[in-house]
């Protein structure tokens, strides 16, 4: 059975997607631990980090960067943090959470985010990204 980010990717299930290439996809969580919280996934499902190839976890690793420079430029933040657990959803994703404190990073944490908010965050940052 695919994953809810499989099903995200291909448009079966709705997603605030902020950034796209040929092999990975960067959307809002909508679990957020802070607003702005966004999720970067390679779009071969693969369940464990360390199982992508070299070339999947450079090209990842490239384009969590672009995704990492528009966030912290569209929401006001002292950096963006990053983190890999898998536990969650059994498909490889990166967090970028947007932190002032230590506390602002903490998995289980959840804030709400209207509607509204998640579709101007989603508009905001993806008009940051920088080109690849």
């Amino acid at each position: 059975m695919a994953s809810i980010f499989s099903r995200i990717i291909a448009r079966e299930l709705p997603g605030y997607i902020v950034a796209e290439t040929s092999s990975c996809i960067a959307f809002l969580d909508v679990h957020p631990m802070v607003e702005g919280h966004t999720l970067c996934v390679p779009k071969r499902e693969v369940d464990y980090y360390y199982d992508l190839s070299d070339e999947e976890l450079a090209e990842l690793t490239r384009f969590t960067k672009r995704v990492a420079t528009g966030l912290r430029q569209a929401v006001a933040c002292k950096r963006i943090a990053n983190g890999v657990l898998g536990l969650e959803v059994p498909h490889v994703h990166v967090h970028l959470v947007p932190v002032s404190t230590t506390s602002d990073f903490r998995f289980g944490k959840v804030v709400e985010v209207s509607e509204s908010r998640m579709q101007s965050l989603r508009d905001e940052i993806a008009a940051a990204i920088p080109p690849a």
